[in-house]
Formats: C-alpha cells, sequence, structure tokens
C-alpha cells in the first residue's frame, strides 16, 4: 500500500472512530451457488453440498493476489479444485448471482466489537432462492474493512477470532492470519497484534481487512466475530474526497510555512 493511501486510511480510521460509535459496519459481496443444477440459470459446481471434508489448512495460499485467494496446496483435500475456486469469489455467469452485503459488528464493552449468528443465512429467499430447503445454504461471502493496532497495549494483547463454519479465510495486509479452510462443523482460531508484528506490520498503520467466508453444507450455519483491535470500514467515496482535501490543504499550508521561513 502507498503511503498517501496509507495516510488517507489513518484518517479514515480517526473519521469512522468519531462517527460511528457504538458499531462498524464491513461492506462486502455474497455470491450465491445452485445445488442442485438450476435449469438456464445455474451450474452446480460440487465444492457446493459435497464431501464434508473436516478443517483442511493450506486450501489457499498465504497471500492474496490482485485482492482474491487463490488455490493452495490443500485445496483438493478441502473438496474443491483450483478452476472452482477461482469461481468462488468473482461473478461467474452460469455458476453465481451476486449482491452487495454489509454485516455491522456491534461495541459491547468499550473497544470490543462482535457479531454472533448461530443461524448465518443472509440470502434466505434471495438470488437463486432456497432451492426447496429451509435456507439458502450455498454462498460465499467477501467482507473488506481496515484494521490496525498500538503498541505497546495496556494489559492483554488486543485480538480477532473467529468461530463458525464451513470455510473461512482472514487476510491482514493480504497475508493470511486465519486459515479455516474446509466444510466443517464450528472451527475456532484467532490472532493478536503480536501475530501482525511477526508479520512484519507496524502499529498505528491501518492496513487492509479481507475475510473470506463460504457456506458450502446443509444443515447449519455459524458466524462468531470478535475483534479488540482497532477496526473501521472501508471510507465511503465522498469520505476519500474529503480526506484527500484536507490532506492537499495540509501540505499546502506546511509548504507554505517552509517558503515563508
Amino acid at each position: 500500500m502507498d503511503p498517501v493511501r496509507r495516510t488517507l486510511l489513518a484518517a479514515a480510521i480517526g473519521l469512522t472512530f468519531s462517527t460511528c460509535a457504538g458499531a462498524v459496519t464491513l461492506t462486502g459481496t455474497i455470491r450465491d451457488f445452485c445445488a442442485p443444477d438450476i435449469a438456464g440459470s445455474c451450474t452446480r459446481l460440487t465444492d457446493f453440498e459435497g464431501t464434508t471434508t473436516g478443517v483442511v489448512p493450506d486450501m489457499v495460499s498465504s497471500t492474496l493476489t490482485a485482492g482474491l485467494p487463490t488455490a493452495g496446496p490443500g485445496i483438493a483435500a478441502g473438496a474443491s479444485s483450483a478452476g472452482n475456486f477461482a469461481k468462488w469469489y468473482v461473478d461467474a455467469p452460469g455458476f453465481n448471482a451476486t449482491m452487495p452485503y454489509a454485516l455491522t459488528l456491534a461495541e459491547g464493552p468499550p473497544g470490543t466489537f462482535s457479531y454472533d449468528s448461530s443461524a448465518f443465512f443472509p440470502i434466505d429467499g434471495l438470488l437463486l432462492g432456497n432451492q426447496g430447503l429451509p435456507h439458502n445454504y450455498h454462498f460465499t461471502l467477501h467482507l473488506e474493512g481496515l484494521l490496525s493496532f498500538s503498541d505497546p497495549t495496556a494489559g492483554p494483547d488486543h485480538m480477532f477470532s473467529f468461530s463458525g463454519d464451513d470455510d473461512l479465510w482472514v487476510f491482514v495486509d493480504g497475508k493470511r492470519v486465519i486459515d479455516l479452510g474446509g466444510v466443517h462443523s464450528e472451527a475456532s482460531a484467532s490472532f493478536t497484534e503480536e501475530t501482525l508484528k511477526g508479520l512484519g506490520l507496524g502499529a498505528g498503520t491501518p492496513y487492509d481487512l479481507d475475510v473470506f467466508f463460504a457456506e458450502r453444507h446443509t444443515t447449519e450455519s455459524r458466524f462468531h466475530l470478535t475483534t479488540t483491535l482497532d477496526i473501521a470500514p472501508i471510507p465511503e467515496p465522498g469520505q476519500w474526497l474529503l480526506l484527500g482535501a484536507g490532506l492537499g490543504v495540509i501540505g499546502w499550508r506546511a509548504r507554505r510555512t517552509r517558503a515563508l521561513a
């Protein structure tokens, strides 16, 4: 990430927390997949309503490519393939249908943001429909936000944790920090600021947060996310313009001050 964008993101995090206290909303995209085929509309990928694998590490590579995960050495063990997986988080006409989605993390204790659902079915009756089932079970979700940490911190390390099913991968600055691939019952993983420092990330700097989720099999879907790290949404286009204008004024004043000195 270039230095100018990092400066804008740092300003965005401050703006977000000053205007949206009590909740943080991450935005992204849901993609609905069919299982079984829907004649004339959707061809089923065997990844959905297929084999139950349990948790499979390294289904995806440890870094993002052009902002998206790519198949890793464990992809086959996770009941997918490189070709199929390449359709999970992009629009693939004939295989999926797409809609924007926003997920709001509520603030409980000050500085702790969480979302908890033991029946996470956000597209029931939407897109390709429930296909005769009680819920729409077959979808992927990509959420985006910003994440940063302070160092040193008072008390326990700040953390980010997830518990749910099925596949879940979390990347910070394009680096994988949670790896819960596979069709599995509820599983948990977490990371802390120490994890981020171990990846070479620095305190006080906002980094891209990417959460990739997949619900691939009946009959349950759980999504529990909690963090005490500094988290914020991606700024709206209007906020980018305001922040850019503000930084331009700051830069002009700095140059003028130097010229008059």
